[in-house]
């Protein structure tokens, strides 16, 4: 249980994860500190600190190390297929047959399917598995730039197609407020990077307590404005079991497709975790811009939050039993 415990903590599951459950229940607690009538700035901390933490994002990034990873291209876009394209497919299916487009959770739930992939549990899970880890480091880097563009490219279509929404400022918002502090960033690198890299723990922590007030503000704004009074705990729940069927209805996708293509098993192990992961940390930023509605936000944000949870007790529990399987010779 110890050693389950340990692993848990290690891709995401730890402090971190508990820090954003409370920040819900204060939100619950006391709504009108999180609203954009509360005394606190909150809301124009989170709007700067976005810009900042892209900004932290590019400058980490190396175009030398990116240049290396190219090598393995197959799989490379076989995971970023994947993700940006079999992902909103078949939300979009699902949608379709199953629920209403135009309500928030469903909204959320396609939000959730146009995301990037998670950087630091995938690379861990891999890891655990004994995947592809350049790879999978790799492969985590350039689905976060990816998503900067695509993301919100899928947000502006369903928008149009659900409702014939123009998306066209929140592109310009996320332009200036997303791209172009990467962009700033990534032309420092070579003089900023080293220090970036230096206190990368430091920045993770200011990463950290951004992502927690984005949380906040967005619960507190859709607790004052009610938005989650129509739904009870069962839906919630069967919501929640519904994510966590995706998400092995995903990973078993991407092992088919990795099996098809004949990848080794490491690189199989890594289409599997890369592949099926959705990112929290990006979700939260990008849905401050794409979403300048807080009451909106909270709502939006509650299937990915599910999604994240459970991905990782899931991926977790799936990567050691590959590691077990694997010595023993099962796979």
């Amino acid at each position: 249980m110890k050693k389950l415990f340990g692993q848990l903590s290690r891709v995401g599951l730890n402090a971190f994860f508990f820090c954003i459950l409370l920040m819900v229940l204060l939100a619950w607690l006391f709504p009108e500190l999180g609203s954009e009538h509360s005394a606190l700035p909150l809301t124009q901390i989170t709007k700067y600190g976005v810009s900042i933490i892209f900004f932290f994002y590019g400058l980490k990034l190396s175009l030398e190390k990116l240049r290396t990873g190219l090598r393995n291209w197959k799989l490379h876009i076989v995971i970023q297929l994947t993700t940006f394209i079999l992902f909103p497919c078949i939300g979009l299916t699902l949608i379709h047959f199953f629920g209403n487009g135009t309500t928030m959770l469903w909204l959320g739930f396609f939000y959730l399917t146009v995301l990037p992939s998670t950087v630091s549990s995938s690379v861990v899970m891999v890891s655990i598995a004994g995947g592809n880890m350049p790879a999978a480091i790799f492969n985590a880097s350039i689905s976060s730039i990816i998503g900067i563009f695509i993301t919100p490219l899928w947000m502006s279509f369903y928008a149009h197609a659900s409702a014939g929404a123009d998306l066209t400022d929140v592109i310009i918002k996320l332009s200036l407020q997303v791209l172009l502090p990467v962009i700033v960033g990534l032309l420092l690198n070579k003089r900023l990077g080293a220090w970036a890299d230096r206190f990368k723990k430091s920045l993770s922590h200011f990463d950290q307590a951004i992502i927690l007030l984005i949380v906040f503000t967005a619960f507190s704004e859709s607790f004052l404005g009610n938005m989650f009074d129509g739904f009870t705990i069962k839906e919630i729940l069967l919501l929640a079991v519904a994510l966590l069927l995706f998400f092995f209805v995903m990973a078993g996708l991407m092992y088919f497709i990795s099996v098809g293509l004949n990848f080794s098993l490491a690189d199989r192990i890594t289409v599997i975790f890369c592949g099926s992961k959705k990112s929290l940390v990006q979700g939260a930023v990008m849905g401050r811009v794409l979403f300048p509605d807080p009451v909106t936000l909270g709502v939006v944000l509650l299937p990915l939050m599910l999604y994240h949870a459970l991905q990782l007790m899931a991926g977790s529990a799936l990567a050691q039993a590959i590691a077990t399987n694997t010595k023993q010779g099962d796979v």
